[in-house]
């Protein structure tokens, strides 16, 4: 029996990368995760390879009415939340002249916004 035995994951930015590998840590403890991130093809990849105690919510955590989608989600299936990972992160290492406001905004939307509302 693991330490997360019954517990229920929500990890953004799941799909992929660091996300991925603690949804799959998660599961091996014994947790159900749902992963969520904004590629359809990354996340059935990332549910066929976790396995039936996961599942893929597609979405970004910069969309509000994503969030509660995903969150919808978890109510419906499996009624209750113990573990919120904030993964998803975003950036562009561009040089000063050629950051724009747009890429700030989308950084900003993604970073600290994203991670408030995934809270």
């Amino acid at each position: 029996m693991g330490k997360l035995e019954g517990k229920v994951a929500v990890v953004t930015g799941g799909a992929t990368g660091i996300g991925r590998a603690a949804a799959k840590r998660f599961i091996e403890e014994g947790a159900f995760v749902f992963i969520f991130g904004r590629r359809q093809e990354a996340l059935d990849a990332a549910v066929a390879e976790l396995g039936p105690k996961a599942r893929a919510v597609k979405g970004s955590v910069s969309d509000e009415a994503d969030l509660d989608r995903l969150y919808a989600a978890v109510k419906a299936e499996r009624g209750t939340l113990d573990i919120v990972f904030a993964n998803a992160g975003a950036g562009s290492p561009l040089p000063l002249g050629q950051i724009t406001g747009r890429h700030i905004d989308e950084t900003f939307d993604t970073n600290v916004k994203g991670t408030i509302f995934t809270v």
